[in-house]
C-alpha cells in the first residue's frame, strides 16, 4: 500500500459525497504519487543493497519532493534505526517501511481529519490568511459552491480593503455561487466584519468566509490588524472564528514553510489550505509543513 492510500483509506469514506473529496484529492495529488513512486522504483533497480548509496540517493529525492532538508535528515535517521533494529537487507522490503514511515511523521499519533469545526449555535465563522497570489479567494469561492451544494446559506465578507480589485474578485465569487458579499470601500477591514457578523447573525447564516489581506511585509501592523480582526470576530460571535485558515501556493515550496511559521507566530492557525498542488509533482511540502510547525494540512 502507498502512502497515499494510507491517506485516503484513514477518512474511513463511506457516502458518495465522501468519496467524490477522496477522489479529488487523489487527483490533485496524482503527479506527486507518480513522479515519487517512480523514482522510488529507479531507486530499488539501481541499488541490490541498503548501503550509504542509496540513503544518499533516497534522501536527494526526498528534498527534491519539498519535504525539507531537516525533516529529510531527521527522517533517514530513522529509517537507518529501523532497518538495523529489523535487519531489513532487501531494497523492496525497504520501500514499504519509507512509506510507513513518511506516513507516521504525518500522523504523529493524531487522527486525520478534513473536517471543519462548526459551530451549533449559529454561524461558524472562518478566517483566511496568506500572503498576496497564493489563492485565498478563490479558495473561499471554492468553499462557498461545496457549502451551497450542501445545502447551506453562505455569506461572504471582503476583509481586504488593501489590494486593488480584491473587493470586486470576492463579489464576482458571490454572484458566482449565489452568496451575498458584505464589503466597503476604502474601509477599515474591521468594521466591514463587524457589519458582516451582525448581518449573519440577523439572517441567520450558517456560515460565513472572511477574506483578508495578504501582506507579510510588515508582521506588526499585519499582527496589529488580525489581533483587532480576533477581538472583533469574538465579540459579535463568542467563540469565534472557529477556523481560521492558512493558505499556502504548493508550487512555493519551502517558502511556504517560512510562511506557515511566520504566521503561525502572528494568530492561532488550525489548518492549512495547500492550493494549486496540481500545478506541481512536489506534494512533500504536506509532510514539511506538518513536521515544522504541527499544523493539519486540510
Amino acid at each position: 500500500m502507498g502512502l497515499f492510500d494510507k491517506f485516503k483509506n484513514i477518512f474511513g469514506t463511506k457516502t458518495v459525497e465522501e468519496q467524490k473529496e477522496v477522489d479529488l484529492y487523489d487527483h490533485g495529488l496524482e503527479k506527486t504519487r507518480k513522479e515519487f513512486n517512480s523514482k522510488l522504483t529507479m531507486l530499488s533497480k539501481r541499488h541490490h543493497s541498503i548501503d550509504q548509496a542509496y540513503f544518499d540517493e533516497l534522501e536527494e529525492i526526498l528534498i527534491m519532493a519539498d519535504i525539507g532538508v531537516n525533516t529529510v535528515m531527521d527522517f533517514i535517521d530513522r529509517l537507518k534505526k529501523r532497518v538495523k533494529k529489523e535487519n531489513i537487507i532487501d531494497v523492496d522490503d525497504l520501500r514499504e517501511i519509507i512509506v510507513d514511515e513518511m506516513f507516521i511523521i504525518y500522523v504523529n499519533n493524531e487522527v486525520i481529519s478534513n473536517k471543519i469545526n462548526e459551530n451549533p449555535d449559529g454561524p461558524t465563522v472562518m478566517l483566511f490568511v496568506g500572503v498576496n497570489g497564493v489563492g485565498k479567494t478563490t479558495t473561499i469561492g471554492k468553499l462557498a459552491a461545496k457549502f451551497k451544494e450542501q445545502g447551506k446559506k453562505v455569506l461572504l465578507i471582503a476583509g481586504d480593503t488593501f489590494r486593488a480589485g480584491a473587493v470586486e474578485q470576492l463579489i464576482e465569487w458571490g454572484h458566482r455561487t449565489d452568496s451575498p458579499v458584505i464589503s466597503k470601500e476604502n474601509a477599515d477591514p474591521s468594521s466591514v466584519i463587524y457589519d458582516g457578523l451582525e448581518e449573519a447573525k440577523r439572517e441567520h447564516y450558517d456560515m460565513v468566509l472572511i477574506d483578508t489581506a495578504g501582506r507579510l511585509q510588515n508582521k506588526t501592523n499585519l499582527m496589529n490588524e488580525l489581533d483587532k480582526m480576533n477581538k472583533v470576530i469574538g465579540k459579535v460571535i463568542p467563540g469565534a472564528p472557529h477556523e481560521t485558515f492558512l493558505v499556502i501556493d504548493a508550487t512555493t515550496g519551502q517558502n511556504g514553510i517560512s510562511q506557515a511559521k511566520s504566521f503561525q507566530e502572528i494568530t492561532n492557525i488550525t489548518g492549512i489550505i495547500l492550493t494549486k498542488l496540481d500545478g506541481t509533482a512536489k506534494g512533500g511540502i504536506v509532510l514539511a509543513i506538518k513536521e515544522s510547525v504541527g499544523i493539519p494540512v486540510k
